[in-house]
């Protein structure tokens, strides 16, 4: 009778356990559209704008970020010692693309920032944003991160 009463208290503490370990992780997932949000509301909240204001920047960072990621991700640097020059040349090209098109994104959005914020206030979003990036890439190269959903 021991027995199973220590059985059914093992059984017990690990499920309990268990749950409370799949609780913590799911906890620490987060969207990037989450991510996103919660980037510009800080950006907002750091800059001291308005409600109204506010509630475009986050608007407006957000559209802007789904635009980005719609993109895909960067093309892979790939070694060149094993390239012939014709793939490197292709490589190089779909690099120069990615990055026009960003860049276009990023004019697209400027001229919308330019609607309801000053140019300092501009300047500042991208600065708070390299900022935000800066970390992230920081924090990415820590071994246990939560991790982003796409």
């Amino acid at each position: 009778m021991k027995l199973i009463v220590r059985l059914w208290l093992v059984v017990m503490a690990l499920t309990v356990f268990g749950g409370m370990a799949e609780a913590q992780n799911h906890r620490q997932r987060i969207t990037r559209e989450r991510l996103a949000e919660a980037q510009a509301r800080h950006m907002a909240e750091e800059m001291h704008l308005d409600n109204e204001t506010s509630k475009r920047l986050v608007d407006t960072y957000c559209r802007f970020q789904k635009e980005i990621w719609a993109l895909g991700p960067r093309p892979k640097q790939a070694n060149p010692s094993v390239m012939t020059d014709e793939e490197a040349g292709r490589m190089i090209k779909s690099r120069f693309a990615h990055s026009r098109k960003i860049l276009d994104l990023r004019q697209k959005y400027y001229a919308i920032y330019s609607e309801f914020l000053t140019q300092k206030q501009i300047l500042r979003v991208y600065v708070l944003e390299k900022q935000m990036m800066n970390r992230l890439a920081r924090h990415d190269k820590r071994p246990s991160r939560p991790r982003l959903q796409p």
